[in-house]
Protein backbone atom coordinates (compact mmCIF):
# COMPACT_ATOMS: atom_id res chain seq x y z
CA UNK A 1 0.00 0.00 0.00
CA UNK A 2 1.16 3.49 -0.79
CA UNK A 3 1.47 6.38 1.62
CA UNK A 4 -1.23 8.79 0.44
CA UNK A 5 -0.79 12.55 0.98
CA UNK A 6 -1.39 13.73 4.52
CA UNK A 7 -5.09 14.18 5.26
CA UNK A 8 -6.68 16.23 8.04
CA UNK A 9 -9.92 14.36 7.38
CA UNK A 10 -8.30 10.95 7.89
CA UNK A 11 -6.73 12.13 11.14
CA UNK A 12 -10.02 13.50 12.44
CA UNK A 13 -11.87 10.31 11.51
CA UNK A 14 -9.00 8.15 12.83
CA UNK A 15 -8.81 6.14 9.62
CA UNK A 16 -5.77 5.07 7.61
CA UNK A 17 -6.88 6.30 4.19
CA UNK A 18 -8.88 9.42 3.22
CA UNK A 19 -11.73 7.36 1.76
CA UNK A 20 -15.33 7.44 2.97
CA UNK A 21 -17.95 5.01 1.71
CA UNK A 22 -21.15 6.82 0.80
CA UNK A 23 -24.13 5.75 2.94
CA UNK A 24 -27.07 4.06 1.20
CA UNK A 25 -30.60 4.03 2.57
CA UNK A 26 -33.56 1.81 1.82
CA UNK A 27 -31.82 -1.45 2.65
CA UNK A 28 -28.88 -0.94 0.29
CA UNK A 29 -26.37 -0.54 3.12
CA UNK A 30 -25.14 -3.63 4.92
CA UNK A 31 -23.06 -4.23 8.02
CA UNK A 32 -20.84 -6.43 5.84
CA UNK A 33 -19.98 -3.61 3.42
CA UNK A 34 -19.57 -1.04 6.18
CA UNK A 35 -17.14 -3.31 8.02
CA UNK A 36 -15.25 -4.26 4.86
CA UNK A 37 -14.47 -0.62 4.11
CA UNK A 38 -13.55 0.16 7.71
CA UNK A 39 -11.36 -2.91 7.99
CA UNK A 40 -9.69 -1.86 4.74
CA UNK A 41 -8.63 1.45 6.23
CA UNK A 42 -11.47 3.71 5.07
CA UNK A 43 -14.64 4.87 6.79
CA UNK A 44 -17.52 2.48 6.21
CA UNK A 45 -20.97 4.06 6.39
CA UNK A 46 -24.49 2.75 6.94
CA UNK A 47 -27.55 4.70 5.76
CA UNK A 48 -30.02 4.40 8.65
CA UNK A 49 -32.65 7.02 7.80
CA UNK A 50 -35.26 4.35 6.97
CA UNK A 51 -34.74 2.44 10.24
CA UNK A 52 -36.78 2.44 13.42
CA UNK A 53 -34.85 3.38 16.60
CA UNK A 54 -34.45 -0.22 17.78
CA UNK A 55 -33.06 -1.19 14.39
CA UNK A 56 -30.48 1.61 14.57
CA UNK A 57 -29.20 0.14 17.82
CA UNK A 58 -29.16 -3.33 16.29
CA UNK A 59 -27.25 -2.22 13.20
CA UNK A 60 -24.59 -0.50 15.30
CA UNK A 61 -24.11 -3.73 17.24
CA UNK A 62 -23.98 -5.78 14.04
CA UNK A 63 -21.25 -3.57 12.62
CA UNK A 64 -19.23 -3.70 15.83
CA UNK A 65 -19.24 -7.50 15.64
CA UNK A 66 -17.47 -7.23 12.27
CA UNK A 67 -15.01 -4.40 12.84
CA UNK A 68 -13.20 -2.59 15.63
CA UNK A 69 -12.47 0.34 13.31
CA UNK A 70 -14.38 3.65 13.01
CA UNK A 71 -17.65 3.65 11.06
CA UNK A 72 -20.50 6.08 10.42
CA UNK A 73 -24.26 5.90 10.82
CA UNK A 74 -26.16 8.31 8.56
CA UNK A 75 -29.51 10.03 9.16
CA UNK A 76 -31.65 12.57 7.29
CA UNK A 77 -32.18 15.69 9.40
CA UNK A 78 -35.27 16.71 7.43
CA UNK A 79 -37.66 13.75 7.34
CA UNK A 80 -40.54 15.26 5.33
CA UNK A 81 -41.36 17.94 2.78
CA UNK A 82 -44.36 20.26 2.77
CA UNK A 83 -47.51 18.17 2.82
CA UNK A 84 -45.59 14.97 3.43
CA UNK A 85 -46.12 14.55 7.15
CA UNK A 86 -49.86 13.97 6.91
CA UNK A 87 -52.44 13.73 4.15
CA UNK A 88 -56.18 13.92 4.01
CA UNK A 89 -57.95 10.74 2.97
CA UNK A 90 -58.87 12.47 -0.29
CA UNK A 91 -55.23 13.32 -1.02
CA UNK A 92 -54.16 9.76 -0.24
CA UNK A 93 -56.77 8.34 -2.63
CA UNK A 94 -55.68 10.75 -5.35
CA UNK A 95 -52.04 9.71 -5.11
CA UNK A 96 -53.02 6.04 -4.84
CA UNK A 97 -54.77 6.24 -8.19
CA UNK A 98 -51.48 7.11 -9.85
CA UNK A 99 -50.06 3.84 -8.57
CA UNK A 100 -53.14 1.69 -9.16
CA UNK A 101 -52.27 0.32 -12.63
CA UNK A 102 -48.73 -0.55 -11.53
CA UNK A 103 -49.91 -2.37 -8.42
CA UNK A 104 -52.35 -4.29 -10.60
CA UNK A 105 -49.58 -5.18 -13.05
CA UNK A 106 -47.52 -6.58 -10.17
CA UNK A 107 -50.50 -8.45 -8.72
CA UNK A 108 -50.58 -6.32 -5.58
CA UNK A 109 -53.55 -5.00 -3.65
CA UNK A 110 -53.62 -1.26 -3.22
CA UNK A 111 -52.35 -0.28 0.25
CA UNK A 112 -54.51 1.39 2.86
CA UNK A 113 -53.65 4.75 4.36
CA UNK A 114 -51.01 4.24 7.10
CA UNK A 115 -50.67 5.96 10.46
CA UNK A 116 -47.19 7.17 9.44
CA UNK A 117 -45.12 7.13 6.26
CA UNK A 118 -41.64 7.16 7.75
CA UNK A 119 -39.64 7.00 10.95
CA UNK A 120 -39.15 10.37 12.63
CA UNK A 121 -35.68 11.89 12.95
CA UNK A 122 -36.38 13.08 16.49
CA UNK A 123 -36.70 9.48 17.66
CA UNK A 124 -33.91 8.14 15.44
CA UNK A 125 -31.32 10.61 16.72
CA UNK A 126 -31.90 9.56 20.32
CA UNK A 127 -31.25 5.94 19.34
CA UNK A 128 -28.12 6.95 17.44
CA UNK A 129 -26.76 8.90 20.40
CA UNK A 130 -27.40 5.86 22.57
CA UNK A 131 -25.61 3.60 20.05
CA UNK A 132 -22.60 5.97 20.01
CA UNK A 133 -21.18 5.26 16.55
CA UNK A 134 -17.69 6.71 16.07
CA UNK A 135 -19.11 9.01 13.37
CA UNK A 136 -22.56 10.55 12.85
CA UNK A 137 -22.98 11.57 9.22
CA UNK A 138 -26.07 13.39 8.04
CA UNK A 139 -27.77 15.05 5.08
CA UNK A 140 -30.65 17.48 4.47
CA UNK A 141 -29.78 19.95 7.17
CA UNK A 142 -27.86 20.83 10.32
CA UNK A 143 -28.43 19.07 13.65
CA UNK A 144 -29.52 21.19 16.58
CA UNK A 145 -26.98 22.66 18.95
CA UNK A 146 -28.18 20.14 21.55
CA UNK A 147 -27.48 17.18 19.29
CA UNK A 148 -24.07 18.48 18.26
CA UNK A 149 -23.17 19.05 21.91
CA UNK A 150 -24.34 15.53 22.76
CA UNK A 151 -22.10 14.17 20.00
CA UNK A 152 -19.10 16.06 21.39
CA UNK A 153 -19.83 14.75 24.88
CA UNK A 154 -19.89 11.21 23.52
CA UNK A 155 -16.82 11.70 21.29
CA UNK A 156 -18.91 11.15 18.15
CA UNK A 157 -17.36 12.89 15.14
CA UNK A 158 -19.92 14.76 13.01
CA UNK A 159 -19.92 14.86 9.22
CA UNK A 160 -22.49 16.89 7.24
CA UNK A 161 -23.28 17.22 3.54
CA UNK A 162 -23.37 20.48 1.57
CA UNK A 163 -24.39 21.18 -2.02
CA UNK A 164 -23.39 24.86 -1.96
CA UNK A 165 -20.90 27.22 -0.38
CA UNK A 166 -23.65 28.66 1.83
CA UNK A 167 -24.58 25.21 3.14
CA UNK A 168 -20.93 24.40 3.90
CA UNK A 169 -20.59 27.67 5.80
CA UNK A 170 -23.77 26.94 7.76
CA UNK A 171 -22.44 23.54 8.78
CA UNK A 172 -19.09 24.97 9.85
CA UNK A 173 -20.76 27.78 11.81
CA UNK A 174 -22.80 25.20 13.72
CA UNK A 175 -19.65 23.35 14.77
CA UNK A 176 -19.81 20.32 12.47
CA UNK A 177 -16.42 18.53 12.37
CA UNK A 178 -16.14 17.65 8.67
CA UNK A 179 -18.07 18.62 5.55
CA UNK A 180 -18.87 16.62 2.42
CA UNK A 181 -19.09 18.79 -0.68
CA UNK A 182 -21.44 16.76 -2.88
CA UNK A 183 -21.66 17.69 -6.53
CA UNK A 184 -24.51 17.10 -8.91
CA UNK A 185 -22.69 14.12 -10.46
CA UNK A 186 -23.35 12.04 -7.34
CA UNK A 187 -25.81 9.17 -7.35
CA UNK A 188 -28.77 9.08 -4.99
CA UNK A 189 -30.44 12.04 -3.35
CA UNK A 190 -29.41 15.68 -3.65
CA UNK A 191 -29.18 16.65 0.05
CA UNK A 192 -29.82 20.40 -0.35
CA UNK A 193 -31.29 22.28 2.59
CA UNK A 194 -30.91 26.03 2.02
CA UNK A 195 -32.36 26.13 -1.48
CA UNK A 196 -34.28 23.77 -3.74
CA UNK A 197 -32.39 20.79 -5.11
CA UNK A 198 -32.96 21.97 -8.68
CA UNK A 199 -31.15 25.21 -7.82
CA UNK A 200 -28.30 23.44 -6.03
CA UNK A 201 -26.65 21.58 -8.89
CA UNK A 202 -23.03 22.71 -8.85
CA UNK A 203 -20.49 20.18 -10.13
CA UNK A 204 -18.15 18.46 -7.69
CA UNK A 205 -14.87 20.03 -8.73
CA UNK A 206 -16.22 23.59 -8.91
CA UNK A 207 -17.89 23.12 -5.52
CA UNK A 208 -14.75 21.68 -3.91
CA UNK A 209 -12.59 24.56 -5.08
CA UNK A 210 -15.05 27.19 -3.87
CA UNK A 211 -15.81 25.57 -0.52
CA UNK A 212 -12.17 24.74 0.28
CA UNK A 213 -11.36 28.46 0.16
CA UNK A 214 -14.14 29.44 2.54
CA UNK A 215 -14.08 26.89 5.36
CA UNK A 216 -11.39 25.75 7.75
CA UNK A 217 -12.69 22.29 8.72
CA UNK A 218 -11.64 19.23 6.69
CA UNK A 219 -13.44 18.89 3.37
CA UNK A 220 -14.53 15.65 1.68
CA UNK A 221 -15.36 15.60 -2.04
CA UNK A 222 -18.26 13.50 -3.33
CA UNK A 223 -19.79 12.99 -6.76
CA UNK A 224 -18.35 11.34 -9.86
CA UNK A 225 -15.35 9.83 -8.04
CA UNK A 226 -14.94 6.16 -8.85
CA UNK A 227 -11.19 5.57 -9.11
CA UNK A 228 -7.76 6.73 -8.01
CA UNK A 229 -7.54 9.46 -10.66
CA UNK A 230 -10.76 11.02 -9.39
CA UNK A 231 -9.43 10.94 -5.85
CA UNK A 232 -6.15 12.54 -6.88
CA UNK A 233 -7.98 15.30 -8.77
CA UNK A 234 -10.22 16.03 -5.79
CA UNK A 235 -7.23 16.20 -3.44
CA UNK A 236 -5.40 18.51 -5.83
CA UNK A 237 -8.37 20.89 -5.90
CA UNK A 238 -8.62 21.22 -2.15
CA UNK A 239 -10.38 18.16 -0.70
CA UNK A 240 -8.86 16.36 2.29
CA UNK A 241 -10.64 13.10 1.40
CA UNK A 242 -13.21 11.62 -0.97
CA UNK A 243 -16.59 9.99 -0.48
CA UNK A 244 -17.31 7.18 -2.93
CA UNK A 245 -20.87 5.97 -3.38
CA UNK A 246 -21.76 4.23 -6.64
CA UNK A 247 -18.52 2.25 -6.84
CA UNK A 248 -19.17 0.73 -3.40
CA UNK A 249 -22.86 0.22 -4.18
CA UNK A 250 -21.79 -1.96 -7.12
CA UNK A 251 -19.74 -4.22 -4.84
CA UNK A 252 -20.97 -7.68 -3.92
CA UNK A 253 -21.12 -6.72 -0.23
CA UNK A 254 -23.82 -4.07 -0.72
CA UNK A 255 -27.51 -4.77 -0.27
CA UNK A 256 -28.62 -4.01 -3.81
CA UNK A 257 -29.81 -6.58 -6.34
CA UNK A 258 -27.75 -8.49 -8.88
CA UNK A 259 -29.82 -6.81 -11.60
CA UNK A 260 -28.85 -3.36 -10.33
CA UNK A 261 -25.18 -4.34 -10.20
CA UNK A 262 -25.35 -5.68 -13.74
CA UNK A 263 -26.91 -2.42 -14.93
CA UNK A 264 -24.14 -0.40 -13.27
CA UNK A 265 -21.55 -2.36 -15.25
CA UNK A 266 -23.51 -2.08 -18.52
CA UNK A 267 -24.04 0.58 -21.16
CA UNK A 268 -27.18 1.57 -19.25
CA UNK A 269 -24.91 3.34 -16.75
CA UNK A 270 -24.14 5.97 -19.37
CA UNK A 271 -27.66 7.37 -18.97
CA UNK A 272 -28.45 8.76 -15.53
CA UNK A 273 -31.18 11.23 -14.71
CA UNK A 274 -32.27 13.45 -11.84
CA UNK A 275 -35.83 12.58 -10.83
CA UNK A 276 -38.35 12.95 -8.01
CA UNK A 277 -40.29 9.91 -9.22
CA UNK A 278 -39.06 7.46 -6.58
CA UNK A 279 -39.06 9.30 -3.26
CA UNK A 280 -40.52 12.72 -3.95
CA UNK A 281 -37.06 14.25 -3.52
CA UNK A 282 -34.60 14.86 -6.33
CA UNK A 283 -32.18 11.98 -6.82
CA UNK A 284 -29.88 10.64 -9.53
CA UNK A 285 -30.29 7.12 -10.89
CA UNK A 286 -30.45 5.05 -14.04
CA UNK A 287 -33.26 5.75 -16.46
CA UNK A 288 -35.99 3.16 -16.62
CA UNK A 289 -39.69 2.87 -17.41
CA UNK A 290 -40.84 4.38 -14.10
CA UNK A 291 -38.63 7.44 -14.56
CA UNK A 292 -39.81 7.99 -18.11
CA UNK A 293 -43.52 7.52 -17.39
CA UNK A 294 -43.50 9.66 -14.26
CA UNK A 295 -41.64 12.43 -16.11
CA UNK A 296 -44.93 13.05 -17.89
CA UNK A 297 -46.84 13.23 -14.59
CA UNK A 298 -44.66 15.35 -12.32
CA UNK A 299 -47.64 17.34 -11.03
CA UNK A 300 -49.19 14.10 -9.76
CA UNK A 301 -46.21 12.98 -7.65
CA UNK A 302 -46.76 12.82 -3.91
CA UNK A 303 -44.49 14.78 -1.55
CA UNK A 304 -41.63 13.12 0.31
CA UNK A 305 -41.89 10.68 2.07
CA UNK A 306 -45.34 9.67 0.74
CA UNK A 307 -44.10 9.05 -2.80
CA UNK A 308 -41.34 6.83 -1.46
CA UNK A 309 -43.79 4.93 0.74
CA UNK A 310 -45.92 4.00 -2.27
CA UNK A 311 -42.86 3.06 -4.36
CA UNK A 312 -41.51 0.88 -1.54
CA UNK A 313 -44.70 -1.18 -1.69
CA UNK A 314 -43.87 -2.10 -5.28
CA UNK A 315 -40.23 -2.87 -4.67
CA UNK A 316 -40.45 -6.33 -3.06
CA UNK A 317 -42.63 -7.71 -5.84
CA UNK A 318 -40.41 -6.15 -8.50
CA UNK A 319 -37.27 -7.62 -6.94
CA UNK A 320 -38.82 -11.09 -6.71
CA UNK A 321 -39.77 -10.85 -10.38
CA UNK A 322 -36.22 -9.64 -11.17
CA UNK A 323 -37.65 -6.53 -12.79
CA UNK A 324 -35.77 -3.26 -12.99
CA UNK A 325 -38.39 -1.15 -14.75
CA UNK A 326 -40.29 -0.01 -11.64
CA UNK A 327 -37.57 0.27 -8.98
CA UNK A 328 -34.90 2.84 -8.24
CA UNK A 329 -31.40 2.04 -9.43
CA UNK A 330 -29.28 4.81 -7.96
CA UNK A 331 -26.15 5.71 -9.87
CA UNK A 332 -23.74 8.58 -10.18
CA UNK A 333 -22.40 9.89 -13.48
CA UNK A 334 -19.09 8.14 -12.86
CA UNK A 335 -20.59 4.65 -13.13
CA UNK A 336 -19.10 3.93 -16.59
CA UNK A 337 -15.69 4.06 -14.84
CA UNK A 338 -16.50 1.09 -12.57
CA UNK A 339 -14.19 -1.93 -12.70
CA UNK A 340 -14.24 -3.60 -9.30
CA UNK A 341 -16.88 -5.91 -7.86
CA UNK A 342 -15.87 -6.22 -4.21
CA UNK A 343 -14.84 -3.77 -1.52
CA UNK A 344 -11.30 -5.09 -1.07
CA UNK A 345 -10.50 -4.70 -4.76
CA UNK A 346 -12.01 -1.22 -4.82
CA UNK A 347 -10.05 -0.10 -1.76
CA UNK A 348 -6.91 -1.45 -3.44
CA UNK A 349 -7.75 0.68 -6.50
CA UNK A 350 -7.57 3.80 -4.34
CA UNK A 351 -4.61 2.88 -2.14
CA UNK A 352 -2.17 0.61 -4.04
CA UNK A 353 1.01 1.97 -5.58
CA UNK A 354 0.84 2.70 -9.29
Amino acid sequence: MTNLPDSAAARKLEIRYPIVQGPFGGGLSTARLTAAVSNGGGLGSFGAHHLAPNDIRRVANDIRKLTAQPFALNLWISDHDAGGLSLTAQDFDRYREVFAPYFAELGLALPEMPAAYTNRYEEQIEALLEARPPVFSFVFGVPSARVLAACRDRHIVTLGAATSVAEAQALEAAGVDLIVATGMEAGGHRPSFLDTAERSLMGTFALVQLVSRRIAVPLIAAGGIADRRGMQAARLLGADAVQVGTAFLACEESGTTDEHRAALFSNQAESTVLTRAFSGRLARGLRNRWVDEMSERTSELAPFPVQGWFVSKMRAASVIARRTDLVSMWSGQGAPLLRHRNAAALMNEFTADR
